[in-house]
C-alpha cells in the first residue's frame, strides 16, 4: 500500500496538482488489499489519478468509495480505470448522486470487467434518466461475473424495473438484488414477477418500500424460494457427484496398486522357483501344493466375483423399482392436472351461464321498463285527451249552462277516477319493481356466495396437491438416500473382502518365504553330501530334467491363470463404471422429475392468478348491474315525481277553470 501512495502522489505531480492530504492518510492507514476512502470528498484529478493506477493494480479486491461527492467526470475517470482491472472483487458507490453519465460508464463497466463480484449503489439517481438506466440493465444483462447488486434509493420507476426484468431473463449469474425504497409499483413489480420463471440463479430479491401490491410480493417470494431449493439441490448434487468420482478415482488407484503389487509378487515368486528348480528337486512337491494353493485362491476370488456381480444386479433392480415409482408419481402428476383443468371448465361453463342469466334478467327488466313507459304515455295520451274534453266541455258551457254543469259534475267523476287509476297502477309497478330488485339482490347474493364456496373448494384442492408433491418429494429422497446408503454398503464390502485377499496373500508370501529358507537349508546340505551322492549323479539329474519340464508346464498353467486374472479385474472396472453411469442417469432423472415439480407448481400458480382475475371479472360485473339497477330506480322515480307532477297541475288547471268560470256565481257552493 506504501508504493500505491508513492504512485498517487507521483501521478498527481505529474498532472500539475497537488495530492490530497486527507487521501494520502487514508492510504497510509488501509490494510492489504482494501482501500477504502469513505466520506472523503474526492476531486477530479485525484479521481484520474486513480483511475490510471486502479488500471494496472494487481492487489486491491476491495474498492469502497461510499459517499465521497463524486462529479460525473470522476466517477467515469474512476470507472473507466476499473474496466481494465481483473483483481477487484467488491465496488462499493454509494451516496455519490451518480445520473445519466454515471449510469453509461457503470455500463461500460459492467460490460468490460469480469472480476466484480458484488456491486453496491444505494442512495443515488441512475432510475432517474430512462434511457441512461436503460443502457445499465442492458450491461447487466450481458454480464456474467456480477453476483450481488444494490440499487437501494435510485429512483427507479416502473419503466426501469421493466428494463431489469428483461435483463434478469438474459443474466445467468446475479444471485442478489436489492430494489428497496424506489417507485416500481404495481406495473414494474408485475413485470419483474413474470421475470423470475426464466431467471434460476437469482435467490434474493428485495421489493419492500416500493408500493408493490402484497400478492406480487408473495409470488416473489415464492419464486425466490422455488430458486434457493433449486440451487441448494444444485450443490447437493455436485458435491455427491465429486464424492462419488473421487471414489471412483480412489477404486481405481487402489485396484491397480493391488494389481502391481500382485505382479511384482508374482515375478518374486517366479524368480524364488527358478532359483529352488536349480537348487534341489525336493522342492518340487512343495511347489506343486502352492500352484494347488494358488488355484484355490483364484476360485475364491472368482466366487467374490460372482457374489459382486449379485450385489450389482440386486442395485439395478432396485434402480428399476425407484424409476417405476417416478414413473407412477408422473402419472399421478398428470391425472392431478387432468382434473384441475376439468374443474376448470366447468367453472368456466358455470360462469357462462350466470353471464347468459343476468343477461336475461337485465334484458327482462328493460323489458319492464318499456312496459311501464308504454302506460306512462298512454295515461299522457288519456290526459291529452281528457284536456280535449275539457276544451269541448267549456265551449258547451258557452251554448248552455245546464249542460255545462252535468258536464262538469261528470268531468269531475272522470277525473277522480282516472286519478284512483293511475295511482293504482303506479303502486302496482312500484310493487312489482320492488319485488323484482328484492328477486334480483338475492339471485346475486347466492351467486357470490356459490362463488365463494367454489374458491373455498379450489384453495382446498390447492393445498392437497402441494401436500401431495410434499410427500412424493419426501417418498423419492428417502429412496435415494437409501439407494446411496446400498451403494455405500456394497463398496465397503468389497473393500473388505479385498483387504482380506491382500491378508491371505501375504500370509502365503510369507511361508513361501520360509520355504525358500528351508529349500536354501537343504541346498546347503546336499552340498555337504556330494560326495556321498555321485552314484545317484546321473539318475537324479534324469529326474531333474523331467521335473524341470514339469515346473515349465506348471509356470505356463499360472501364466495363463495370471492372464485369467487381468481380464477378470479388468471386466469388474468396467462393470464398476457402467454401474456409476447408471448411478448419475438415476441422478439425472431425478433432477428431470424435480423441473417437472416445478413446472407444476408453476402451472398452479397460473390457475390461480387465472381464477383470481376471473373473480375480479365478475366482481366487477355485479358492481357494474348493481348501478345499472340504482339508475334504473332512479329513473323510475324521477318518471313518478313527474306523474304526480302532472297531476298536480292538471288537477289545478281544473280547479281554476272551474273557479274561473262565470257558472261558478250560480253554482251552489260545495
Amino acid at each position: 500500500m506504501e508504493e500505491f501512495r508513492r504512485a498517487y502522489s507521483r501521478l498527481c505531480k505529474e498532472s500539475g496538482t497537488e495530492p490530497q492530504e486527507t487521501v494520502l492518510q487514508q492510504l497510509h492507514q488501509l490494510p492489504q488489499g482494501r482501500l477504502d476512502l469513505a466520506t472523503q470528498s474526492l476531486t477530479v484529478d485525484t479521481c484520474r489519478a486513480l483511475g490510471k493506477l486502479l488500471q494496472k493494480e494487481s492487489l486491491l479486491t476491495e474498492l469502497i468509495l461510499s459517499d465521497c461527492m463524486l462529479s460525473e467526470e470522476g466517477a467515469t475517470l474512476l470507472l473507466q480505470g476499473l474496466c481494465v482491472n481483473t483483481v477487484v472483487r467488491f465496488l462499493d458507490l454509494k451516496g455519490n448522486n451518480l445520473r445519466a453519465a454515471g449510469a453509461e460508464a457503470l455500463a461500460k463497466l459492467l460490460r468490460q470487467n469480469k472480476s466484480i463480484q458484488s456491486l453496491t449503489l444505494e442512495w443515488n439517481n441512475l432510475g432517474t434518466w430512462d434511457e441512461a438506466f436503460a443502457t445499465f440493465c442492458g450491461a447487466l444483462a450481458a454480464n456474467g461475473a456480477l453476483r450481488q447488486l444494490d440499487l437501494r434509493n435510485n429512483q427507479i420507476t416502473h419503466k426501469g424495473a421493466e428494463e431489469l426484468a428483461l435483463a434478469l431473463k438474459s443474466n445467468a449469474s446475479l444471485q442478489q438484488l436489492d430494489l428497496r425504497w424506489n417507485h416500481i409499483g404495481l406495473l414494474g413489480g408485475r413485470a419483474l414477477a413474470n421475470c423470475l420463471p426464466s431467471n434460476r440463479t437469482l435467490w434474493k430479491l428485495e421489493l419492500a418500500g416500493n408500493n408493490i401490491p402484497g400478492d406480487i410480493l408473495r409470488a416473489v417470494e415464492q419464486a425466490m424460494d422455488h430458486n434457493q431449493d433449486r440451487q441448494t439441490v444444485f450443490r447437493e448434487s455436485q458435491a455427491r457427484a465429486q464424492v462419488l468420482s473421487k471414489e471412483v478415482r480412489h477404486l481405481r488407484e487402489e485396484k491397480s496398486k493391488q494389481f502391481m503389487d500382485l505382479m511384482e509378487t508374482i515375478d518374486r515368486q517366479r524368480e524364488e522357483m527358478a532359483r529352488s528348480s536349480k537348487a534341489s528337486a525336493a522342492r518340487v512337491g512343495q511347489l506343486q501344493e502352492a500352484l494347488n494353493e494358488r488355484h484355490s485362491i483364484i476360485n475364491a476370488l472368482k466366487a467374490k466375483l460372482q457374489m459382486t456381480e449379485a450385489a450389482l444386479a440386486l442395485s439395478e433392480q432396485k434402480a428399476q423399482d425407484l424409476g417405476e415409482l417416478l414413473a407412477t408419481t408422473e402419472q399421478e402428476q398428470r391425472s392431478l392436472a387432468q382434473r384441475q383443468a376439468k374443474e376448470h371448465r366447468l367453472e368456466q361453463q358455470e360462469a357462462a351461464e350466470r353471464e347468459s342469466k343476468l343477461l336475461r334478467d337485465v334484458s327482462a327488466a328493460n323489458e319492464k321498463n318499456l312496459l311501464l313507459r308504454n302506460q306512462v304515455d298512454e295515461l299522457e295520451r288519456k290526459v291529452k285527451s281528457q284536456q280535449e274534453q275539457l276544451f269541448l266541455t267549456k265551449t258547451e258551457l258557452t251554448n248552455t249552462t245546464a249542460e255545462l254543469k252535468m258536464r262538469a259534475i261528470q268531468a269531475e267523476e272522470r277525473l277522480e277516477l282516472e286519478k284512483k287509476r293511475s295511482r293504482q297502477s303506479l303502486e302496482d309497478a312500484e310493487h312489482l319493481h320492488f319485488k323484482e330488485v328484492e328477486h334480483m339482490t338475492r339471485h346475486l347474493e347466492d351467486s357470490e356466495r356459490a362463488s365463494q364456496e367454489r374458491v373455498q373448494r379450489l384453495e382446498a384442492a390447492r393445498l392437497s396437491l402441494e401436500e401431495e408433491l410434499s410427500r412424493v418429494k419426501a417418498a423419492a429422497l428417502s429412496e435415494r438416500s437409501q439407494a446411496e446408503e446400498e451403494l455405500i454398503k456394497a463398496k465397503n464390502q468389497v473393500r473388505l473382502e479385498e483387504q482380506q485377499h491382500l491378508t491371505h496373500l501375504e500370509e502365503k508370501l510369507r511361508l513361501l518365504a520360509q520355504a525358500r529358507d528351508e529349500a536354501q537349508s537343504a541346498c546347503l546340505q546336499q552340498k555337504q553330501t556330494v560326495a556321498d551322492a555321485q552314484a545317484r549323479a546321473s539318475q537324479l539329474g534324469l529326474q531333474v530334467e523331467s521335473l524341470r519340464r514339469r515346473l515349465e508346464e506348471l509356470q505356463q498353467e499360472l501364466s495363463n491363470k495370471d492372464q485369467e486374472k487381468v481380464a477378470e479385474v479388468t471386466r469388474v472396472r468396467l462393470e464398476l463404471q457402467e454401474q456409476n453411469g447408471r448411478l448419475q442417469a438415476e441422478l439425472m432423472a431425478q433432477e428431470a422429475l424435480k423441473e417437472k415439480v416445478a413446472a407444476l407448481e408453476r402451472q398452479l400458480k397460473v390457475i390461480a392468478s387465472d381464477h383470481r382475475e376471473a373473480l375480479l371479472d365478475r366482481e366487477s360485473e355485479n358492481a357494474s348491474l348493481r348501478e345499472k339497477l340504482r339508475l334504473k330506480e332512479a329513473e323510475i322515480a324521477r318518471i313518478r315525481d313527474e306523474e304526480a307532477q302532472r297531476a298536480s297541475f292538471l288537477q289545478n288547471a281544473v280547479l281554476a277553470y272551474v273557479q274561473g268560470s262565470p257558472l261558478r256565481t250560480l253554482s251552489p257552493q260545495k
